[in-house]
């Protein structure tokens, strides 16, 4: 006994002195080969701020403290008077307190709502789920405590963004926090997206939820107006014969349809002495005319002149597609997604031909002596009228998801249920415009003392409708969605997946079975991971 008992004090002595460390960083034994049994030597944290945050003492110099309930923000944000609101405990947990103290790099969040919208830089903790009341401010169990969540829940905007902090590399743990989107809260009025980790920063979400709301449906393309486009113009009137001693054929008309577009009625041909001259093609022409659509009337000669021929309508423009596609996740919204196709304008009606000239003398008749002697000029043909315009595509909806994670982001989740809501409906494409009248052509001139009529000018032909705008993309719901992110998921993570929105219908579709032009459904899945963005892709 008496050789045991030496040994014994210098091992009490040892766990002693290892007991009573504090933050020194102390590890491994405290003493040398006195002590007998290394079994029994204790390796103590190296800091007395250090462990699982159910268990680690909250102490005023291991982080800031915040109560939406009892705090003010011109507190220092100790145990005894804590600040407000996270975003100022964040703050002062990554710069310090002042006075040449240095960053905590931690909050302890008190249960309670907190509806802000919160930044937290890489590398500083936000641990919730605090039991304030007592002043402990001891870990409770964010949800096995009905009466102590903490929640980040803002009426507005994303809940949470993590971006990257002062120090690379540095990783944030959220633990025992609930972050809730409200619907449709992000800047786009749109979507719901709870948390956002911008590109390079890194967080570990433990014991926790996260939850979206629902995305809202995206908005009707704008219907072009109901009434017709612009109009054609009736085509000029030739002159009498023997009138005028040189009878020009009428001037043409012309319909401006905007963007450079224009139907112009063809020129009548001009009265002539012996013969009359040869009318002009409405215009715009097909390359190909195989049915002769505004062609010119030819001028009298040894038979009478003929007619100008009516243009050719204006091609109508189809239904234009709907929105393909996944979208793209971006740090601003979260998500953007893709619009229905505008419906093209219809086509411009062609001009009438212009109708051919007369002459002033025949076998038997001529003007009298002393009069003008130029035979009747052919009319102009009318101007067709406008294409219509296209309906405008129908917008995306909103998107329903938990965490975004951007390019070079890495996200953990352990023990968290993440929660998404639907996404929303995309928007029905709008309406096409009726194309505009083509009108007639001008009147020929007309014989005198039984010389023959010069002839008349052909009809314009009518615009073509303007196509109807496709659907928008539903919106997605996804409880992860990233783009070139590392993402991992540790024990008991628990990803639900919502509802997607359906493609929106494109304008004047007969019925919810009228695929074409329909935008596509939103995609769906616990997971969703996304192509990294083609910079030459039209935005």
């Amino acid at each position: 006994m008496r050789l045991l008992e030496p040994r014994r004090m210098r091992l009490l002595l040892a766990l002693g002195t290892v007991s009573t460390v504090g933050a020194g960083g102390l590890s491994g034994c405290a003493y040398d080969d006195s002590c007998y049994d290394r079994r029994l030597c204790v390796t103590p944290p190296t800091s007395l701020c250090d462990g699982d945050p159910t268990t680690v003492p909250a102490l005023d110099e291991c982080g800031v403290f915040v109560s939406a309930s009892s705090g003010d923000d011109s507190n220092p944000g100790t145990k005894g008077a804590p600040v407000k609101t996270l975003q100022h405990a964040i703050g002062l947990a990554a710069s310090g307190r002042g006075h040449g103290e240095a960053p905590t790099r931690r909050v302890y969040a008190c249960g309670g709502a907190f509806e802000e919208k919160t930044t937290l830089p890489s590398g500083v903790d936000l641990w919730g789920g605090r039991l304030c009341d007592g002043g402990d401010w001891s870990y409770d169990g964010s949800f096995g405590a009905p009466d102590h969540p903490t929640i980040i829940a803002p009426p507005v905007g994303i809940p949470l963004r993590v971006i990257t902090g002062e120090e690379e590399g540095a990783t944030s743990t959220v633990f025992g926090m609930r972050i809730v989107a409200a619907d449709a809260s992000a800047s786009d009025g749109k979507s719901s997206i709870a948390m956002i980790l911008s590109p390079g920063a890194r967080a570990i979400v433990r014991a926790g939820a996260i939850v979206a709301g629902n995305g809202k449906d995206g908005e009707p393309g704008e219907d072009m107006p109901s009434e017709r486009a612009t109009d054609g113009l009736v085509g000029n009137d030739g002159a009498d014969a023997c009138t005028t001693d040189v009878a020009t054929g009428a001037l043409p008309v012309v319909t401006a349809c905007g963007d450079g577009i224009e139907s112009t009625g063809g020129y009548g041909g001009d009265g002539g002495l012996e013969s009359g001259g040869d009318g002009a093609p409405g215009q715009p022409g097909p390359a190909a005319n195989p049915d002769g659509t505004g062609r010119a009337g030819v001028g009298a000669g040894s038979e009478t002149c003929t007619e100008g021929t009516d243009g050719a309508a204006g091609t109508p423009s189809g239904r234009a597609a709907g929105a393909v596609g996944p979208g793209e996740l971006t740090e601003r919204e979260g998500w953007v997604g893709v619009r229905g196709q505008d419906g093209k304008r219809g086509g411009v009606g062609q001009g009438g031909g212009g109708g051919g000239g007369s002459k002033g003398r025949g076998d038997m008749v001529a003007c009298r002596a002393g009069a003008p002697r130029a035979g009747a000029a052919g009319g102009s043909g009318g101007s067709g009228g406008c294409g219509g315009e296209g309906g405008k595509g129908g917008g995306h909806g909103g998107a329903s998801i938990g965490v975004v994670a951007l390019q070079g982001s890495a996200l953990m989740l352990e023990a968290t249920r993440v929660t998404p809501g639907n996404g929303g409906r995309g928007g029905v494409g709008g309406t096409g415009q009726p194309g505009g009248a083509g009108r007639a052509g001008g009147d020929g001139g007309k014989g005198m003392d039984g010389l023959w009529h010069a002839c008349d000018g052909g009809k314009g032909g009518d615009g073509g409708r303007g196509g109807d705008a496709g659907g928008g993309l539903g919106g997605p719901s996804c409880a992860v969605a990233s783009v070139a992110a590392h993402v991992s998921f540790g024990p008991d993570a628990a990803l639900r997946q919502g509802t997607p929105g359906e493609g929106g219908l494109a304008g004047n579709a007969a019925s919810l079975d009228d695929d074409e032009g329909k935008g596509a459904r939103g995609a769906a899945n616990a997971w969703c991971a996304f192509d990294v963005p083609d910079p030459e892709r039209p935005r």
